[in-house]
């Protein structure tokens, strides 16, 4: 993961020093990064839906050697050599998923190492000073909390080189050098993209990402649960009118998962938006918006895919 950190560090780096700005450069590389993942993740999707689709014959295998249990690996072998389907297809795709989450979670809450490239001694030094200072002693992103140290202490090198008559000046030209190289400029709309909300509860707008974050969360596992609840009441009805017995009706439950799914998922997203630094809230934000986007223009293509199959 940490090599993955390192090519996506350049990426925002380069986008960075377009356009100056931390939180521009964060929205426009998780654009870059959705789109370079569309047909990964639209294979992904379709292989899913052609999962699914093999279930009913897998159910037909299962009940035909019920007693058989290597006539049935057999088959089932077969059967996906014969629809050019891996078991293994949609496990890729995740791990794929959750090896860039993880890559861009440690990118964007260690940007001095794997953005901006700074010597671990430069980091290490003024890591040190900060904590001895008292500064932002709360901070669990020590980071980003050294970021916001530099910028301050720049600020403050800065007015007194202005003075005429300063001391040290030398010393303090060095010191301004090394705080600007430590400094990103991390205001995005009147936002400090440094700031975590846990630690800033009296500031409202801490509040504003992780508010669109939670809203784009429950739109999205929305459009997932509807996605799946048609599936499975089609499902569901055909293997119903084929049972004699009467059972409890499973649509119920998979409609009170689904509901618990669309409530829970907003609930974590508040506990991972208020805990991070706005930095990382914002990155989850983009890529919601564009999940949610991706995922309707997916979806679309595929019933699209579909009618031209029933038509051929």
């Amino acid at each position: 993961m940490s090599f993955i950190s390192e090519i996506f560090g350049y990426l925002l780096n380069w986008l960075y020093n377009i356009v100056n700005n931390y939180g521009i450069a964060i929205i426009i590389f998780s654009l870059i990064l959705r789109v370079i993942l569309i047909p990964i993740t639209y294979k992904q999707q379709k292989n899913m839906k052609k999962s699914n689709e093999l279930q009913k014959e897998m159910k037909e295998l299962q009940k035909k050697y019920m007693n058989n249990p290597e006539k049935l690996n057999q088959e089932t072998i077969e059967l996906y050599k014969r629809e050019k389907m891996s078991p293994f297809s949609g496990c890729l795709g995740s791990i794929l998923q959750i090896l860039i989450i993880l890559s861009v979670f440690w990118l964007v809450s260690q940007p001095l190492t794997y953005m901006k490239k700074i010597d671990t001694n430069l980091i290490e030094k003024y890591t040190n000073e900060m904590r001895e200072s008292g500064y932002n002693q709360d901070n669990r992103y020590v980071q980003i909390a050294v970021l916001d140290y530099a910028e301050t202490k720049y600020k403050e090198v800065d007015e007194m080189l202005k003075q005429e008559n300063v001391e040290n000046r030398e010393e303090l030209e060095t010191k301004k050098e090394e705080y600007n190289q430590l400094r990103l400029n991390m205001e995005l709309f009147g936002l400090d993209l440094s700031k975590v909300p846990q630690q800033n509860l009296s500031d409202w707008k801490v509040y504003v990402i992780p508010a669109l974050y939670v809203i784009t969360s429950a739109i999205s596992i929305k459009l997932t649960t509807i996605t799946q609840k048609k599936k499975q009441e089609k499902q569901i009805v055909e293997e119903k009118d084929k049972k004699e017995e009467k059972e409890e009706d499973p649509l119920e439950q998979m409609q009170e998962m689904n509901k618990s799914m669309t409530y829970m998922a907003p609930f974590m997203a508040v506990m991972i938006a208020i805990i991070a630094p706005l930095g990382l809230a914002l990155y989850w934000l983009i890529s919601n918006v564009l999940m949610i986007v991706e995922r309707l223009i997916i979806n679309k293509l595929l019933e699209l895919d579909e009618l031209k199959n029933q038509e051929n």
